[in-house]
């Protein structure tokens, strides 16, 4: 059971506009912070910085390959989020020239 406190703090990460994309991505496919560079048009260090503060609110975990680092989404123990995680809007169009996905 999740207490107050860690749905506030969950709350606050995720009311940042750009953590909000961040999440919506990973929604569709894990992503490494290059694709995610590329995608938000911003720098390295400011995404990795929003990812840092995911992945220490235990929103999102981190698995390295290679010299690469990819980031899935790690919301299965919060239902409290479902129903946000479900009304995120489909980024499959930011994916398309990447990996060729559509929304159904």
């Amino acid at each position: 059971m999740s207490t107050i406190d860690e749905m506030s703090y969950h709350m606050k990460l995720l009311a940042d506009k750009t953590r909000l994309t961040i999440m919506a991505l990973l929604k569709e496919r894990e992503m490494c912070v290059c694709d995610i560079v590329d995608i938000l048009e911003t720098s390295q260090p400011n995404v990795s910085q929003h990812l840092k503060k995911l992945k220490l609110g235990g929103l999102v975990y981190e698995t390295k390959k290679s010299q690469w680092v990819y980031y899935s989404l790690n919301v299965e123990d919060k239902p409290y989020l479902e129903s946000l995680m479900n009304q995120l809007p489909c980024m499959k169009s930011k994916l398309e020239g990447r990996i060729g996905l559509s929304c159904d």
